[in-house]
C-alpha cells in the first residue's frame, strides 16, 4: 500500500481521461429525457432509485474538483490569485455557450419550429436578449427562450422547458470554490483537524438529509435546496483526501472492495449514504494506476466545454428530429458535435483565458504593495503559515525573473 501523497503525481495521472469520460456519461444519461431514449428517463434510473448515471458522473466531477482545488489552495497562491484562476476557468467558456445558445441555436430552432422568425426577437417573456444577462453569473434564472420547445421530447415527456439542464451544477461548483478559498484564508486548510471537522460535518449533514433526520433548513437556509448537499458531500470528500493524503492508502484490494460496494449500493440502496464515497475512492485509484491514459488530454482539456454545450446541442438536435435516426446515429452525431465545439472552445477561449491566470493589473499590484504589512498581520494571525507562503511566492518569482534575465 502506498500513501496517496506519494502515489499521486500531478504531472502523470488519468484525471484528464476521467473528466472526459464522466462528461460523456452525463450526455448518455440525458439522452433519455432529451431524445426519448430509455423510456424518456435519465439512464440509470431504471436500476437505481437514488441517482442516475449522470448524477454519478457529477459526483465524480465534484470529488475530483474538491481534491484538486483544495491542493491548489494549499499551495502558494494567494486568496486573490486563487479566485482569479477559478474565474478564468469557469466564466469565459460559460459566457461563450450562453451567447451561442441565445443567438445561434435558439433562433435557428425557433425558425424550425415556427417557420418564421416572427415573435422571437420581440418575445415578451424569456427574451433571447435577457437569457445571457440573467444567467451570466452562473445561477440559472432564465431556463427557456421565447417560450419555445413544445414540439421536442423534453416537453412532451417531461412537460418542461430547459435550454441547458446540465449547467445548474456550475453555481454549486463555484460555491464550493468559495468555501475552499475561505477555508484557506482563515487557516483551516493548514490545520487538518479544523478542515476535517468542517468537511466531515458537511458529509455528516448530507447523510442526515438522506436518512431523513429532522428539518435541515432549521440548521441553515441553504439546506432548503437538497442539491446543495448532494454536490457538496462528494466535494467535501475530496477535501478530506487532500488534507489526509499522507494517511489514505492506495491499494488494489481496497479498490476492488470499494467497486463492489459502489455497484451494490447503486442497485440495492445506500448509494448516497455510502456508495458514492466508495466510488470516489475507485476513481482516485483509477487516476493513479491507469497510467496509459495519462496523456489523454494532451491536445486540450475538453471536458468542461463538452459538459456545458452537450445539453444545448442535444435540445437543438431534437428540433430536427435527430433522435428518429436511431440511438447509434444520434449519439455519434452528438459526440462529434460536442468534440468539435469543445476543441474550439478550449483553443480559442479557455486556454487563452487560463494564460491570464498570473496576470495582475497595475492598480492591483499597487494595492497589494500598499497593503502588504496589514495583510501579513491579519492573515498571519488567522494562518501562521501565511507569511511563509507569501515569502516562498516572492522567492519563486525572483528566481523566475533571474532565469529570464539570463
Amino acid at each position: 500500500m502506498t500513501p496517496l501523497k506519494e502515489a499521486f503525481n500531478p504531472a502523470s495521472n488519468s484525471i484528464g481521461f476521467l473528466r472526459w469520460f464522466l462528461a460523456f456519461v452525463v450526455i448518455f444519461s440525458h439522452a433519455g429525457p432529451l431524445a426519448g431514449f430509455y423510456g424518456g428517463h435519465d439512464l440509470g434510473t431504471q436500476f437505481s432509485t437514488e441517482q442516475s448515471l449522470g448524477g454519478v458522473a457529477v459526483a465524480g466531477f465534484f470529488f475530483l474538483s474538491g481534491y484538486l482545488i483544495t491542493k491548489s489552495r494549499m499551495g502558494r497562491s494567494s486568496t486573490i490569485r486563487f479566485f482569479w484562476r477559478r474565474i478564468m476557468r469557469i466564466f469565459p467558456a460559460w459566457l461563450l455557450v450562453l451567447l451561442l445558445t441565445a443567438y445561434v441555436l435558439a433562433p435557428v430552432a425557433w425558425n424550425q419550429e415556427h417557420g418564421t422568425m416572427e415573435g422571437f426577437w420581440d418575445a415578451k417573456t424569456d427574451s433571447p436578449f435577457t437569457y445571457f444577462s440573467n444567467n451570466m453569473w452562473l445561477p440559472l434564472i432564465q431556463h427557456n427562450i421565447a417560450g419555445m420547445g413544445k414540439i421536442i421530447p423534453f416537453f412532451t415527456l417531461n412537460g418542461g422547458y430547459e435550454w441547458n439542464g446540465s449547467a445548474w451544477t456550475l453555481a454549486f461548483e463555484f460555491t464550493a470554490y468559495i468555501l475552499v478559498g475561505v477555508l484557506g484564508m482563515v487557516g483551516a486548510l493548514s490545520n487538518r483537524l479544523v478542515g476535517s471537522i468542517i468537511a466531515g460535518g458537511i458529509i455528516g449533514v448530507a447523510m442526515m438529509q438522506w436518512f431523513g433526520f429532522g428539518t435541515l433548513t432549521n440548521l441553515a437556509p441553504v439546506f432548503a435546496d437538497y442539491r446543495f448537499l448532494l454536490l457538496m458531500a462528494p466535494f467535501a470528500f475530496g477535501i478530506l483526501f487532500a488534507l489526509h493524503d499522507d494517511k489514505i492508502m492506495i491499494d488494489n484490494r481496497l479498490a476492488i472492495v470499494c467497486a463492489f460496494i459502489a455497484v451494490w449500493t447503486y442497485g440495492k440502496g445506500g448509494w448516497l449514504v455510502f456508495g458514492q464515497y466508495a466510488f470516489c475512492y475507485v476513481i482516485m485509484w483509477f487516476a493513479i494506476k491507469v497510467q496509459f491514459l495519462r496523456n489523454w488530454d494532451k491536445h486540450g482539456d475538453f471536458s468542461y466545454g463538452i459538459y456545458i454545450v452537450a445539453w444545448p446541442l442535444m435540445q437543438f438536435a431534437a428540433y430536427f428530429r435527430l433522435q428518429e435516426a436511431g440511438w447509434i446515429v444520434y449519439h455519434v452525431v452528438i459526440v462529434v458535435a460536442c468534440h468539435a465545439y469543445a476543441y474550439l472552445s478550449w483553443h480559442l477561449i479557455e486556454r487563452p483565458a487560463l494564460q491570464l491566470k498570473d496576470w495582475t493589473p497595475r492598480w492591483g499590484a499597487w494595492l497589494l504593495h500598499r497593503t502588504h504589512d496589514i495583510r501579513m498581520r491579519v492573515f498571519g494571525a488567522l494562518d501562521p503559515t501565511y507569511p511563509g507562503r507569501v515569502a516562498a511566492r516572492s522567492a519563486k518569482a525572483s528566481r523566475t525573473l533571474e532565469g529570464a534575465a539570463r
